[in-house]
């Protein structure tokens, strides 16, 4: 079997994943069978048992720590939080019931909370925790602390940027784009305020609020998105697939170079139905900022045809990252998180408003929570999500602290169920009333001990 890999090796001119599939399917069928049998009596099923129950653990506001406010969304506040077990930091997007309910925006926020909980991406933000208060939905996602990309094109010096941070910005985009429409998510509100930089100065897709799923072998339809960064096919309301994300991704190129968008000028007021006219009808405008290879991509992506804009031609994300402009990006390397970004944020600098400037939303008047609202706030609500939470066990290093075993292959204490108390018998009515004096013997017994290094974790069974 090698020498046949030898000779494909030899044959293919670059090594690709499928040159193993063979090899993968022999190893699977084979490991399937009595090795797999065997790891579901050993020690080690155990432990993966304790870490699932662990994993799923009710998540409630007592989970986190709350700190300032980030921002606003479209049904309440952003603020940042902590998880009080672990010490890892999120952003915690709040959606209030009252508001979801008086505008009828149940379905959207259950959207944006599937996309997100089905998209696991370095180039979107992660769903990490979903779980609901008294007057509120909440959202635990990635915490970006870099701020946003239109603070960093208007508010850090001369706006837009030189084009080796414009094209990086560009290339991570693509990569993003290419994520969500593998899972056959159009994005459709790419823009720079819904971009956000982390620590590193790497960017993550994030307001997933609009995107929406496209059936396979089908198109869609919807005049959605932001004025000015809406495409031609968008705007008058034709069908379409996953054409408008290219579009606004042109569109955003042009904005970090340039220092304003395409189609309309910031802090120009100007009707929404003239801004349409310029995205159907007029070409856009390059000045002597843009280089021959910018002003290329630029022009193929902001092609008012779909059929003729790069991205919409059959190979998706492949033909934008095949321009000549990202010649000098290894996209293998990059979609690792193995390239420096050109700009790394300052950890003492906070690029977002002030809490002071930041508007407080009004009051929800004339709306009523209802008993029959909990099936909505039921599918929200679900706890962790098993890829964040598995991460920030690893990077935390709960992982490595609680995942012992003994070096000599014996099993540790916290896996050996013969030391433990066998369940009580259970209690009839009149027991459960007149016996409420009980021991502490009979208190352990009603507990189902874990020990898990020299840590425990207690499983109340109530009484």
């Amino acid at each position: 079997m090698m020498g046949q890999f030898t000779e494909r090796l030899e044959q293919e001119q670059e090594p690709c994943k499928e040159l193993f599939n063979e090899c993968t399917k022999l190893i699977h069928d084979y490991l399937s069978v009595a090795p797999f049998a065997d790891y579901l009596d050993s020690m080690y099923y155990n432990r993966f048992l304790q870490w699932k129950w662990l994993e799923r653990q009710p998540v409630t506001k007592n989970t986190f720590r709350q700190y300032r406010v980030l921002g606003k969304g479209g049904f309440g506040e952003v603020c940042a939080c902590q998880v009080r077990a672990t010490g890892k930091m999120y952003a915690c997007k709040k959606l209030e019931k009252k508001r979801i309910k008086k505008r009828k925006g149940e379905s959207m926020a259950l959207n944006e909370k599937q996309i997100l909980e089905k998209v696991n991406s370095r180039f979107v933000v992660s769903l990490a925790y979903a779980y609901e208060t008294k007057d509120a939905l909440c959202l635990v996602l990635t915490l970006m602390n870099g701020g946003d990309l239109k603070f960093h094109i208007y508010h850090m010096g001369d706006a837009g940027f030189e084009e080796k941070r414009a094209v990086f910005y560009s290339a991570e985009l693509a990569c993003g784009l290419e994520d969500l429409h593998r899972e056959r998510i159009v994005y459709r509100d790419l823009k720079p305020e819904n971009i956000l930089l982390d620590d590193h100065g790497h960017i993550r897709i994030s307001d997933l609020g609009l995107a929406v799923h496209v059936p396979e072998g089908e198109t869609i339809k919807g005049r959605v998105g932001t004025v000015g960064y809406m495409a031609p096919e968008v705007v008058k309301n034709e069908r379409y697939t996953f054409s408008p994300d290219w579009w606004a991704l042109g569109c955003l190129l042009y904005e970090m170079i340039e220092g304003q968008s395409p189609f309309q000028q910031r802090k120009k007021k100007i009707k929404r139905e003239d801004v349409e006219r310029l995205v159907r009808d007029v070409e856009e405008e390059y000045s002597d900022k843009f280089s021959e290879d910018t002003k290329s991509l630029c022009k193929m992506l902001l092609a008012k045809e779909p059929s003729e804009r790069l991205g919409c031609q059959g190979e998706g994300a492949t033909e934008v990252k095949a321009h000549h402009i990202f010649r000098s990006i290894n996209f293998k390397r990059l979609k690792a998180g193995r390239l420096k970004a050109p700009f790394t944020p300052d950890p003492q600098a906070i690029y977002c408003k002030d809490v002071l400037d930041i508007e407080q939303f009004s009051t929800v008047k004339g709306v009523e929570l209802e008993p029959k609202d909990d099936s909505f706030y039921c599918k929200v609500s679900t706890g962790s999500v098993s890829i964040p939470w598995q991460m920030e066990m690893i990077e935390s290093e709960c992982f490595q602290e609680l995942n012992v075993f003994h070096t000599d292959g014996t099993v540790p204490p916290d896996l050996d169920w013969r030391g433990q108390p066998s369940p009580p018998p259970k209690q009839g009515l009149l027991q459960r009333l007149f016996g409420r004096q009980v021991s502490s013997s009979t208190l352990l017994n009603k507990a189902s001990v874990l020990f898990v290094a020299n840590k425990c974790i207690i499983c109340d069974t109530r009484l």
